[in-house]
């Protein structure tokens, strides 16, 4: 009987911890950046009337389970967290448990051991977002929206990305096996790749025939704004009659960033991007930079690698300017997360608002369709031409003349 009685009271104490989650949940509100509060209204009580539900099901669990023994009670509190993150259907919302945790800062890190591929979820499939430049997922061929079903032993179906990242990631120089389809392929191919440490590219630039400026931007990174400021002063040193920014398989990066770069293209207080949250209350984010561009013809060359931040500068630059954009449509991923650390050291990752281009155009699942659509085809990519960027150079070149 003192047994049986323990084991009640480790049920109970194990539980009130998962009901504070919940709690936390309802209670869960927006506090920094002058952002509205965001909180549950009092009239949804499902949690709160059902909460004896959670206790029924985690008492079967702990009394008939065969082995609960290798079962920690942690796991089980982790596992409740992480049902509540994915009955959100949101694929950017995500929970983090203390050693996930510490994965998920090396994403902003900059420098890890993988395969160099941004990944995402789209249609509930995870999928490549853009493969970075000089990666081993790069060389290996991969492109935006290749579709990995698996990786090693792993399906990827149900898999969130945190869960394929942790899984993709290893030591250097170690293999990892990914099945991956395209729409073009008949069947699925398996690749080995050999991970290995991973450094983010910024940027590049160039000068193109008839003083055009070439400004390729692969990520929105804490540095992009000052390499992105001496690309600039020098071509405008070189004579540069008009600028083309490169945003394909850009997968985004910092909003404050994209904003800055906006401001060169854009006239000071013109709007950028408006932060829309779900109480219909919403914030413009404007331009507030030098303009040293806001007069010059510019194109900007997206595909379905250019998402977020891509998306955003991309979108301002169309909708104030109507500067055009050449290539393909983007990825749509538009919305705004907000990183919430919890008092164990693990992390919850939630979407909190929706980013409109300044016309009111929804990027979330939608992204942007360009005005001048031009695909690269897989044979374009073998013999290393690059239609798009030809294009782009003709658009602009009227553009000058004009």
């Amino acid at each position: 009987m003192e047994q049986e009685e323990k084991k009640r009271a480790a049920k109970k104490i194990g539980l009130s911890i998962v009901f504070g989650v919940l709690i936390f949940y309802a209670g869960f509100n927006i506090g920094f950046n002058e952002r509205p509060k965001i909180i549950v209204p009092s009239d949804q009580e499902v949690l709160k009337t059902n909460v004896p539900l959670l206790w029924e099901a985690v008492n079967v669990i702990k009394d008939r389970y065969i082995d609960i023994e290798d079962v920690k009670d942690e796991d089980l509190l982790y596992g409740a967290i992480k049902g509540v993150t994915r009955a959100l259907g949101d694929p950017y919302s995500s929970f983090f448990n203390p050693s996930d945790a510490k994965k998920f800062e090396q994403d902003i890190s900059g420098s890890f051991g993988g395969i160099g591929a941004e990944i995402g979820i789209r249609n509930n499939q995870l999928v490549v977002v853009s493969p970075l430049k000089d990666s081993p997922a790069e060389k290996a061929g991969f492109q935006p929206n290749d579709k990995i079903l698996k990786i090693d032993d792993t399906f990827t179906v149900d898999l969130s990305v945190e869960e394929a990242v942790k899984l993709i990631r290893g030591e250097p120089e170690t293999n990892v096996k990914l099945l991956i389809l395209r729409d073009s392929w008949k069947e699925a191919k398996e690749f080995e790749i050999v991970r290995k440490i991973i450094n983010i590219p910024t940027l590049d630039w160039e000068m193109k025939d008839g003083n055009i400026l070439h400004i390729r931007l692969y990520n929105f990174n804490a540095n992009a704004s000052s390499l992105f400021y001496q690309a600039s002063l020098s071509g405008l040193l070189k004579g540069a009659k008009g600028v083309i920014l490169d945003l394909r398989n850009n997968p985004g990066g910092f909003l404050d960033v994209a904003q800055d770069l906006a401001g060169w293209f854009l006239k000071r207080g013109e709007v950028v991007v408006v932060e829309k949250f779900r109480s219909e209350s919403s914030r413009e984010l404007r331009a507030n930079g030098n303009a040293a561009f806001s007069k010059m013809p510019a194109v900007v060359l997206i595909n379905s690698g250019s998402a977020s931040a891509s998306e955003i500068l991309a979108g301002a630059l169309r909708d104030v300017r109507g500067i055009k954009l050449v290539g393909e449509k983007t990825f749509g991923k538009g919305t705004v997360q907000e990183i919430e650390s919890l008092s164990d050291g693990s992390t919850l990752k939630v979407s909190i608002a929706e980013w409109l281009t300044p016309a009111g155009h929804e990027i979330n699942k939608k992204g942007l369709e360009p005005n001048i659509e031009v695909k690269m085809t897989e044979e374009d990519i073998e013999e290393k031409l690059d239609p798009q960027l030809e294009k782009a150079i003709e658009v602009l070149k009227k553009e000058i003349a004009k």
